[in-house]
């Protein structure tokens, strides 16, 4: 597979070259190493191949075909669970992006499918953070796509979660509320989790329902089974953190919110790793239960607590002399 960079030119990068659009736009490659690959015409305009010094129009689409992009490291250990005519169910290890998108393409989970497990249009159902690891539903065709979308759209799938969250939590309890954006924030799309009883009638945002249940404690650390009711981005992290019990590891909705920002900027500190405990957050899709697409039985899966967040409840329990 072959990754495709297309760029509609935009007023600002109008009138340059297509060597010095490049350079500015795409800099993990430096000038001449893009002459390069315009000599080489891997590079077109509006369709037709171009040289270096091709100047560019506003509007224009610029395309480059390319496998050589660097890419971060990634977990690539997806596991398929279950594989028919209609659907797949897939372990989706830990930091693991699930869409190509930005610096990623090839350590994704869709690339892992198509190049690993031979499946050739991938169709996510459900999808993951790239740091949450556990189960995705893929549809193998479109029929299945519509209805197991409806069923998600329509709450007829039952969800669990496993996460592990800083302090004691000790009591079951329900999470009603909206979420709204954290203006504050700037472009990074941190969530608000703002209680029902606290919301003025008509408020604007998201409606957001999530039962939470204390699994075990581990010193300072308590494993949290999650309930979504409902399936909002940062659902189960924003009602958390609003809670009290950030989950370990997040470096967005966590002890110190302004460790993204550091995060993002590679400036974190030794002090910052020990703190969020883990090098991801503790998240954990572990339980699904909906209907097969075309039987309409009713499939049931379930993942025990993964590898690395098991590891940091023992080293806990250890500590503590447990």
């Amino acid at each position: 597979m072959k990754r495709k960079i297309e760029f509609r030119i935009p007023a600002e990068y109008a009138g340059l070259t297509a060597g010095e659009f490049l350079a500015r736009r795409f800099p993990y490659h430096d000038r001449a190493a893009w002459e390069e690959r315009l000599a080489m015409r891997r590079v077109r305009v509006n369709g037709e191949a171009v040289d270096a010094g091709r100047v560019l129009r506003e509007g224009e689409i610029l395309e480059h075909m390319t496998d050589d992009v660097p890419e971060p490291p990634a977990n690539l250990d997806a596991e398929v669970l279950h594989r028919d005519d209609d659907i797949a169910v897939v372990n989706k290890p830990p930091n693991l992006t699930v869409h190509p998108g930005g610096r990623f393409f090839h350590h994704t989970l869709w690339a892992v499918l198509k190049e690993k497990h031979g499946v050739e249009d991938p169709v996510f159902v459900n999808r993951l953070d790239r740091e949450t690891s556990g189960l995705v539903v893929i549809a193998l065709n479109d029929k299945a796509a519509a209805k197991c979308r409806k069923q998600f759209a329509d709450r007829r799938v039952t969800k669990r979660y496993l996460a592990l969250v800083e302090g004691r939590f000790v009591r079951e309890c329900e999470a009603d509320g909206v979420l709204v954006e954290d203006e504050a924030f700037g472009r990074h799309k941190r969530r608000l989790f703002q209680p029902k009883i606290a919301c003025a009638e008509g408020q604007p945002g998201e409606p957001v329902s999530t039962r939470f249940r204390p699994v075990k404690a581990s010193g300072p650390v308590s494993e949290v089974e999650a309930l979504p009711a409902t399936g909002r981005l940062h659902q189960i992290r924003a009602t958390l953190s609003w809670m009290g019990f950030p989950v370990v590891g997040d470096k967005l909705y966590g002890v110190d919110p302004a460790m993204f920002v550091r995060f993002c900027t590679d400036t974190m500190t030794d002090v910052d790793r020990a703190r969020l405990r883990m090098d991801r957050q503790a998240l954990h899709a572990a339980g699904l239960r909906f209907r097969h697409p075309r039987t309409g039985k009713w499939l049931e899966f379930d993942l025990p607590l993964p590898r690395d967040m098991a590891s940091l409840m023992e080293s806990l329990d250890a500590g503590n002399g447990g």
